[in-house]
């Protein structure tokens, strides 16, 4: 598969069998995963990583490995995601991202999503884009935020037990026409 998004810093590609050992290090770390339920073990990684491969090459889009341009480093991943029909909240492909700690707080997550978003609306056509994230996950709504996103509302994960401290979500959404009207775009 040779398609891939370029920013002015990333490359957003194909999962590459190179990628395999920071992916795992990033699935397993406290910090990249203080916001998810549980951390990923090594084969667990590596299967999340194979379904991911396996959705850009059936759709031809997904959530991409990310490299930095200028050295190739494998740094996280940015893109699309499709939810089960059963996950009532998810009725547009979903926007996300996850980069390995060292690349936090330079602008990559903004970058990236603002690129995946041009490539939603303007390539793939489509009217919707959301994202969530457990509320407690400020920094990630921050970015939602920044790329033009608007708070629909907040709800309860229903894969999250009702207990748990991350249950608790927040839902946001961009729509094509809404996006056509950012001065970035």
């Amino acid at each position: 598969m040779n398609q891939f998004i370029a920013t002015p810093r990333l490359i957003l590609r194909q999962w590459q069998d190179s990628d395999t050992a920071p992916f795992i290090q990033m699935c397993a770390d406290d910090d990249v995963m203080r916001y998810f339920p549980n951390k990923l073990d090594a084969d667990e990684a590596v299967a999340f990583m194979q379904r991911l491969r396996n959705s850009i090459d059936t759709r031809g889009w997904g959530l991409y490995a990310v490299e930095l341009k200028a050295t190739g480093e494998f740094i996280g991943f940015i893109g699309l995601h499709v939810h089960p029909p059963e996950f009532e909240i998810a009725d547009a492909p979903e926007i996300g991202w996850r980069l390995l700690p060292q690349y936090w707080h330079q602008g990559y997550a903004t970058e990236g999503a603002k690129a995946v978003l041009k490539h939603a609306f303007r390539n793939l056509r489509l009217d919707k884009v959301i994202s969530f994230t457990a509320s407690l996950n400020t920094p990630s709504e921050r970015v939602m935020q920044r790329i033009g996103m608007q708070k629909i509302r907040e709800f309860n994960h229903p894969r999250v037990a009702a207990d748990h401290p991350l249950n608790r979500h927040v839902l946001y959404e961009i729509q094509r026409s809404d996006y056509l009207h950012i001065p970035f775009c």
